[in-house]
C-alpha cells in the first residue's frame, strides 16, 4: 500500500511537470510565430496572422492542471511553505499535536474542496459548458484536472494524518529546513585555504 501511494504521489508530479513542459512549448511556439509573422510583414508589407488557435486558453488550462496535480507530491517531499517558528519553541508533544491538528484540518477543507469541484465538473459536463475560445473545449476536462489533483492531495493528506496517528513522524518532516540548507552559500576552497604568512 506504501508503495502505491508513494507511486500515486510521484505519478501525480510528474505529470505536472508535463504540463509545466507544455506550457513553455505553447508560448515559444507561440512567440516563433509571431516573430515569424513580424518578418513577413516586413518583408511582403503584410502580416501571415500565423497563431496557436486558443493558445491563451489552453496555457490556462496546461497552468492550473500543473498547480493542482503537484499538490500532493509537494506537500509529501515537504516543498510548500511552512511557519515553523512557534513549533521549533514547541515541546516533541505539543509540536505532534499542532501537526496533527493542521493536517486534519487541511485535510478536512481538501476532501470538500474535492467534492466542490467534482460536483462543478459534473455541473459542466451535464450543460454542456464549453470554453469561449476560438477551439470550444468542454470545459469539464480542464475541470477535471483540478478535482483529480485535490484528490489526491486528500488522499495524502489522509494518509500523513494516519502516520501521525500511528506515532510516525509527518513526511515532510525535516525536508523543507534540508533544502533550505542546500541552497545557502557554501564558502570557496580559496577561503578555506589558508594564506602563509610572512615570515
Amino acid at each position: 500500500m506504501r508503495r502505491t501511494l508513494d507511486t500515486l504521489y510521484r505519478l501525480s508530479g510528474y505529470i505536472s511537470a508535463c504540463f509545466l513542459a507544455a506550457i513553455c512549448f505553447t508560448v515559444a511556439a507561440q512567440v516563433a510565430l509571431n516573430l515569424i509573422d513580424k518578418l513577413a510583414s516586413w518583408i511582403t508589407g503584410a502580416a501571415i496572422g500565423l497563431t496557436i488557435p486558443s493558445y491563451s486558453d489552453f496555457t490556462g488550462f496546461f497552468l492550473a492542471a500543473a498547480s493542482f496535480l503537484a499538490l500532493a507530491y509537494t506537500i509529501r517531499e515537504g516543498g510548500h511553505i511552512r511557519v515553523t517558528l512557534i513549533l521549533q519553541a514547541l515541546s516533541q508533544r505539543v509540536r505532534r499535536i499542532f501537526e496533527f491538528w493542521s493536517a486534519g484540518l487541511a485535510a478536512a477543507i481538501s476532501i470538500y474542496m474535492t467534492v466542490y469541484t467534482a460536483r462543478l465538473v459534473h455541473d459542466s459536463y451535464k450543460f454542456g459548458d464549453v470554453s469561449s475560445g476560438i477551439i470550444a473545449v468542454p470545459i469539464w476536462i480542464p475541470q477535471s484536472t483540478t478535482a483529480i489533483g485535490l484528490a489526491i492531495l486528500s488522499i495524502a493528506l489522509i494518509d500523513t494524518l494516519y502516520g501521525l496517528l500511528r506515532g510516525q513522524p509527518a513526511p515532510y518532516e525535516g525536508k523543507g529546513e534540508n533544502l533550505l540548507a542546500q541552497t545557502e552559500l557554501t564558502p570557496t576552497d580559496e577561503q578555506h585555504t589558508a594564506k602563509p604568512g610572512v615570515e
